[in-house]
């Protein structure tokens, strides 16, 4: 059983949007969430989704479910103060649907709406092979270390530098065995799945994701993500070849 467990619990106070949580923003006309799980939903290898949402916005979110016809999610879960409780609220969700110890889980943030349907599968391929997939980027541009003045520390090689994104995917036992290890140790600041398998010493792999598989943040972010939804829709209207595939 492959599960998605689509994160959605924060509030986007970078967005400077003071009524409405980022991930309900909408992008031609539908609230970013909705497109980051139509992408899950349209998937073959997906049999289930699981969503953490910011408390107060699941009764909005469980009637958008309802109105773009949404027939995979299986639970809505209240998220967390943090990110790494968010996650952690998914998971046990998806722990309670879960057929066995081969179930693989797809983690991914909520404003992630421009991944692909190769990303998916090339995630369960990893964890198959190997227990874990990071979808990454190569990195383009020069990455300075800074020390807590900014003054320079040093500069790493971009040829083995990555941005790390999502999905992150692993085995549904093996990231709920290590998100339960953090919480007996009072570890409760991981920004993600990656970085705590990193600290507990797990081995992690690397799937290459697209460029565009941006993470909503900042005002700039959406203006970037409609710009890119806009070259998509084009690219369909007059018949130029999916950038995607």
């Amino acid at each position: 059983m492959n599960i998605a467990v689509i994160f959605a619990g924060g509030v986007g106070k970078r967005m400077h949007s003071k009524d409405i949580p980022k991930q309900f923003l909408k992008i031609h006309e539908k609230p970013i969430i909705i497109h980051t799980l139509e992408l899950f939903e349209d998937s073959s290898e997906i049999d289930a989704i699981i969503i953490s949402c910011v408390g107060n916005w699941i009764g909005y979110l469980n009637d958008l479910i309802i109105k773009y016809n949404l027939r995979k999610i299986q639970k809505v879960v209240k998220g967390g103060r943090t990110t790494q409780e968010s996650i952690y609220n998914g998971l046990h969700a998806a722990e309670c649907i879960s057929n066995g110890d081969e179930d693989i889980v797809l983690i991914h943030d909520g404003v992630r709406p421009l991944i692909n349907k190769e990303t998916i599968h090339n995630n369960i391929v990893s964890v198959k092979a190997h227990g874990s997939a990071i979808t990454s980027t190569k990195v383009k541009e020069t990455v300075l270390i800074v020390d807590d003045n900014e003054a320079i520390k040093g500069v790493p090689n971009r040829a083995y530098s990555r941005l790390a994104r999502a999905p992150q995917s692993f085995y549904l036992k093996d990231i709920l065995a290590v998100h339960q290890k953090a919480i007996q140790q009072q570890k409760l600041d991981f920004i993600d799945c990656c970085s705590m398998m990193q600290y507990y010493g797990k081995k992690l792999f690397l799937v290459d994701g697209p460029q565009e598989n941006l993470k909503i943040t900042t005002p700039d972010d959406f203006y970037m993500m409609r710009a890119l939804l806009d070259a998509k829709e084009n690219a369909q209207i007059y018949g130029i070849e999916d950038y995607d595939e």
